[in-house]
Formats: structure tokens, C-alpha cells, sequence
């Protein structure tokens, strides 16, 4: 789905008369392990907002079926004034319509806040290999069936290589890793061809030439690989998605707290330093305020369900 980068609504910041608000330090939940994209970003917006607000905020990793482990925290705590999370394509978009027993609903157990920030899959291969582009890897797999690695059954980055084989008309079957470290040891070993993985996370991997890009997920190149074209520029559109995340409080807040939150992560998005950081491993700050927030993560919830129940994808 392309991203809108709407200005968000950020300059009108209106009195929070709920006392000293906060009163106590902040959790900070994160439902992916320590070291990931979403960890790496929880912890450069928690530093700044503890500083900013004069109290701790602690961040918690809660990883587990696919995310849903952490956001059931919330869920289960409506109200809670300090409590915020890291939501994302996976625990708001592709989970509830993958998992048959997730715990929340997506919409009505949360209040979504802001889109922190987005980036690209990009498909790579072993360089040892003929391909060079999406042309060749097509060819290929047409003449030779091709499989493809991803850190897990049902992660956006698997989904996305099965809606790219569909639109190709090609052979491309899957292959679930437990985590993207030892998919990318046997992709760059050539024990696999091929990887469907998240930008931040193959970057290093791409720069130092042990791995060739040949397509990234997003509407536009990234700023970090300008020269490899996007999927959709190769002529295959259905295959354009982003891997989001975002800032979300438990459903039952205050309107005031929601509008304070939205003003803080707002400020934090725009600092140059923040930026900076953020760009560094390949992510584009957001710019969606509550409302489009909210939206994007409805039309993620139908867009996965839809790519989820064509490909009988399951979790196992």
C-alpha cells in the first residue's frame, strides 16, 4: 500500500487537566526481540520523549506470534495512561487475519496515534548467481523453479514474495526461517537463492556486496539503494508494500492524553537528529496523524487478509 505523507496536525496542542500527568514512568511495549528495526526505533522516540515529559520511558520487549503477545498487553488495559506500544504491519495488519485465535481486535482495543515510520522489503539473491535484475530472476524461475527464504511463515516479507509470484506467473515457493539470521547466512552462503527481506535488516548485507538487490517494495527507491528499482517500476505494482509501524495507546483514553501523544511523537519525527538516525538503517520518518493512522491500519487488516486466505497462508 503507498503510504500518504500528510502533514500531521501537530501544532495545536491543547491542555492535558488530568493532573500531573505523567505521574509515574511510561512502559513502552515492543513485540519484536531487542536489536530489530522496531526495537532500534522504540528506543531513539523513548529517549527523547522520557526527556521530554520528565519521566522514564522503559522499554519492554514482548515478542511472540507474530507481535500479538505484546499488543494483548494493551488490549487488556484499557485506559492505562502509561502505557504506549510500537503497532505494527505485523501485530495490526497481517496477524488478526493470520492467527484464528488473536486476542484483540486491531481497531476497537486501541488508539492509533501516529505512523512512526515505514520502509521497504527488497528482494535479493546470492551473488554468485546469473540474475540482475527481476527479468532475469523471472526467466529463471520460469525455466527452473526458484525458492525463497523470509524470517517466518506469515511475516510481510513472506506474504509479499507469494503476491510477487502470483503477478510474475512463476514457481516461488517459500522457505520459513526461524528469524532473518539464518536465512541470510544460507542466502549469502548460497544454500538459498533468494531472500525476501526487510531493508534495515539486509543494508549492511547489500553495501558490503554480499548480497544483490534486484527490486524494493515501496513506490519510490529508496534513498539508501538508488539505483535498484522498485517492483512496481519492473512492471509488477501488485507487489508494492511497506513495512510500517506505528504509535498506539490502549482504546479508552482520554482524547486529551491521545492529542498531547500526537503533538509529542510529532515533534520527535521532526527533528533533524531523529531523521538523521532513522535514515541511517533505511527507515522514512511518518507523517500520518490519528485519523489517517487509523485508516491505514483498517485497509492493511483487508488488503492481508485478502493476499492470507488467496494463498491458504497459515502461521505454521
Amino acid at each position: 500500500m503507498k503510504l500518504p505523507r500528510r502533514a500531521l496536525p501537530f501544532l495545536a496542542l491543547p491542555a492535558f487537566g488530568q493532573g500531573s500527568w505523567p505521574e509515574r514512568p511510561i512502559r513502552w511495549i515492543v513485540n519484536f526481540p531487542p536489536g530489530g528495526a522496531a526495537d532500534t526505533l522504540s528506543r531513539i522516540l523513548a529517549q527523547g520523549v522520557g526527556s521530554r515529559l520528565g519521566q522514564p520511558v522503559v522499554v519492554e520487549n514482548r515478542p511472540g506470534a507474530g507481535g500479538a503477545l505484546g499488543a494483548d498487553i494493551l488490549a487488556k488495559a484499557p485506559g492505562d495512561r502509561h502505557l504506549v506500544m510500537m503497532s505494527s504491519a505485523a501485530s495490526h495488519g497481517i496477524g488478526p487475519g493470520l492467527y484464528r485465535n488473536t486476542p484483540y481486535d486491531a481497531l476497537a482495543d486501541f488508539t492509533h496515534v501516529a505512523l512512526i515510520g515505514s520502509f521497504p522489503s527488497v528482494l535479493a539473491v546470492n551473488v554468485a548467481l546469473p540474475m540482475r535484475d527481476l527479468a532475469g530472476l523471472v526467466a529463471h524461475a520460469r525455466a527452473q523453479p526458484l525458492t525463497y527464504g523470509s524470517g517466518g511463515n506469515g511475516t510481510l516479507n513472506h506474504l509479499l514474495g507469494q503476491v510477487f509470484a502470483r503477478a510474475a506467473g512463476i514457481e516461488f515457493t517459500h522457505v520459513p526461517y526461524r528469524g532473518s539470521a539464518p536465512a541470510l547466512t544460507d542466502v549469502i552462503s548460497g544454500t538459498l537463492p533468494a531472500i525476501m527481506e526487510s531493508l534495515p535488516i539486509a543494508l549492511p548485507h547489500l553495501r558490503d556486496g554480499r548480497l544483490r538487490a534486484l527490486a524494493t517494495s515501496e513506490p519510490a527507491r529508496p534513498a539508501s539503494l538508488p539505483d535498484v528499482p522498485t517492483f512496481a517500476e519492473a512492471g509488477f505494482a501488485a507487489a508494492t508494500a511497506s513495512n510500517w509501524f506505528g504509535f498506539s495507546l490502549p482504546a479508552g483514553v482520554a482524547p486529551e492524553l491521545a492529542a498531547r501523544w500526537s503533538a509529542e511523537i510529532g515533534t520527535l519525527l521532526a527533528d533533524p537528529l531523529v531523521v538523521q538516525r532513522f535514515g541511517a538503517i533505511g527507515v522514512l520518518p511518518g507523517r500520518l496523524g490519528p485519523a489517517d493512522y487509523t485508516a491505514l491500519v483498517r485497509s492493511e487488516l483487508s488488503r492481508w487478509r485478502v493476499v492470507i486466505a488467496a494463498g491458504q497462508i497459515t502461521a505454521d
